[in-house]
């Protein structure tokens, strides 16, 4: 469906969200917190993240009352319309909480087919990625940049990254590390920074495994408007979560796949 009639009122909505997450979680950032875990085995979250989500849905509810909403923290919303927010308040909260700046608040929007539009937010570094219809966009302050993805081919000179050495279960880290072993370079840990950086095209590849909807759709739309490519490891569809990846162009997102799957 051709979304550009409401592109503006979109992106205007989009950048409410961000400029409201970047100041509560700024807030917190650096600054003692308690951190609870969602789980057992540690998951953590944070009043910084309960907050960000809960001001960016207090904003949809008085801008775009007719859209579901599918946020991390607090679930999902129905709406009445085709149109639903995805929501990640702090995309790296392990990073958040070690005062990394790599952690990002992720913003999409999506319809039945996936998401077209989407935020990722660096607050602490003041860069804002942005992927919709119209092309991919890094602003920081008065500066604002095109995003394009690199055009490397071939593996033995592509960069990789994912947030975990171990990527998943036994089977998928062994897959994970046999595509490492045929790259150049291999780095971990950067949550959502990662997919920021394949679109601006400093790196190449993206692989990672066990994602939520909420941890991909944002970053997807905007490597997709940057000219990559993202999906599952078997090459489907991406923004149910699971196993992802993101690669800059066909020819080195064709040569992954045959590995990873090998």
């Amino acid at each position: 469906m051709d979304r550009t009639a409401d592109l503006p009122a979109i992106r205007a909505t989009a950048h409410a969200l961000a400029d409201a997450a970047r100041g509560v979680t700024l807030r917190h950032f650096r600054r003692p917190m308690t951190v609870d875990s969602k789980r057992d085995d540690f998951d953590p979250v944070t009043i910084a993240d309960r907050e960000a989500e809960r001001t960016m849905r207090d904003i949809l509810a008085a801008r775009r009352p007719h859209d579901g909403i599918l946020g991390e923290e607090m679930g999902a919303t129905p709406g009445t319309s085709d149109l639903t927010w995805v929501l990640d308040p702090i995309d790296g909260t392990r990073a958040f909480i070690s005062g990394s700046p790599t952690w990002g608040v992720l913003i999409a929007v999506q319809d039945a087919d996936g998401p077209f539009f989407g935020v990722v937010d660096q607050p602490f570094t003041g860069e804002r990625f942005e992927g919709a219809p119209d092309g991919a966009t890094w602003t920081r302050g008065d500066d604002r940049r095109a995003l394009t993805v690199s055009v490397t081919e071939r593996l033995d000179r592509a960069t990789i990254l994912s947030t975990f050495p171990e990527v998943g279960t036994a089977e998928e880290g062994g897959a994970f590390h046999r595509l490492a072993a045929r790259c150049r370079l291999t780095r971990y840990g950067l949550d959502c920074y990662a997919y920021a950086l394949l679109a601006a095209g400093h790196v190449d590849l993206v692989v990672e495994a066990g994602l939520q909807p909420h941890d991909i759709a944002a970053p997807m739309a905007v490597i997709r408007a940057a000219g990559g490519i993202v999906t599952g490891w078997t090459g489907g569809p991406a923004h149910h979560g699971g196993r992802v990846i993101a690669a800059a162009n066909p020819a080195l997102h064709r040569a992954a796949l045959e590995v990873l799957n090998g």
